[in-house]
Order: C-alpha cells, then structure tokens, then sequence
C-alpha cells in the first residue's frame, strides 16, 4: 500500500485531512508516527512558502510522500492581520484562547459590516519529483464573542457566510463541507489521484 505522510501533530488538522482522504488507497502516517522529528521551521512570508517548507522538511526525513496545510484567518479590517501568524498571533506562548481575546479585543467597537475577514489554507504536496500547491478560501465576519466547543484556532469567532453559527458550532460534517482546508482538497484531491498513481475514488 502507497503511503502518504501528513506533516503535521495538531490533532484537529490530522482529523480533518484523515476525513477528506478517507476513500483513498492509502497508508496515511503523521508526524506522531516518527517521534523523533525535530519541530519544523515555519518562517515563510506567505501560507504558500510555510506549506512548501513543511512538505519539503518532512519529505527529507521520511523519504516519503508528504502533504503539508499551512492556514490562517485574514482580517479586512486589519490589512490581513493575523495571515500567516495566526498561530503565534499572541506571541511566542500563544494558545488559541489567547490569539482569540488578543484579535477580539483589536476588533472592539468595529462594525459588523467592517468585521469581514476569510479563513485560508494552502496544501503543500511533495514528493521528490514534483512539488503541487492548492488553495482554498471561506469568507465570513468575525463574532464580538466565542461562540462554540467544537473546532479550534479562531473557529469560535468566525461565522462563515450563509450560517447563524460559528465554525465551533457546526458539527465536523458540516465545517468539512465549507472549511477552506476542504476547498483546497477539493483540489488538491485530483493532483494525489494523478501523483501518486491511484485509481478512481471509491464511493
């Protein structure tokens, strides 16, 4: 069985790209799974350069097919803020709370109609033959409060466009249906098919 290394240890992230990749022939290993993988660099300016660079950090260790996600939530209002520092946006101790609360508190007092912002992801495959990029967006607004347990990141704060609830209060089901990470492998989904020569999806 061909394998495919996701590189990644968020538990949320494998979760998500399990569910998409779930009706592909495949041996899907994480970073859990080679426990002495030192911590991967993300110095990129853009989710495009983050994502190459985890792809080609893991492909080097494993020797074996990796897809790589880097993502982050862009704010209108803030010129793209927090991008690609989503993560870290609270500083070098950051947790999600924290980034949520820092953002919110940024956003006080701001419009609903100015609160406009969209979640974005970009997947990184990479192999040592080719190196394939996807792309994915979800436009929404920012909430004046967490609503929400489900999800992670800024998903308690985010009300993506044509919902009443934030992403933390959709089931996974239904994030998976309109998330950015899912639009990017809607894409990506055809260039894993092709690159790694499997046949047909199963149904």
């Amino acid at each position: 069985m061909k394998k495919l290394v996701l590189a990644t240890q968020n538990r949320f992230k494998i979760e998500e790209l399990k569910s998409f990749l779930r009706n592909t022939d495949l041996e899907i290993l994480t970073l859990n799974d080679f426990p002495y993988t030192p911590a991967l660099i993300e110095d990129g300016l853009t989710f495009q350069e983050n994502a190459l660079e985890k792809a080609r950090q893991v492909y080097r260790m494993t020797r074996i097919t990796a897809l790589a996600d880097d993502s982050g939530l862009e704010v209108f209002y803030l010129n793209g803020r927090p991008g690609v520092l989503s993560a870290r946006y609270s500083g070098e101790d950051a947790t999600d709370d924290r980034n949520n609360e820092k953002l919110l508190a940024e956003m006080r007092g701001v419009a609903p109609r100015r609160r406009r912002c969209q979640f974005r992801a970009v997947l990184a495959l990479v192999s040592g033959s080719y190196e394939e990029l996807s792309e994915g967006f979800c436009l929404g607004r920012l909430t004046e409060s967490p609503r929400g347990t489900n999800g992670f990141g800024y998903d308690p704060i985010f009300l993506p466009d044509g919902f009443s609830r934030t992403y933390a209060e959709l089931t996974s089901a239904e994030k998976n249906q309109i998330s950015h990470r899912a639009r990017a492998y809607e894409k990506m989904d055809k260039i894993i098919h092709q690159k790694l020569h499997l046949g047909k999806e199963k149904p």
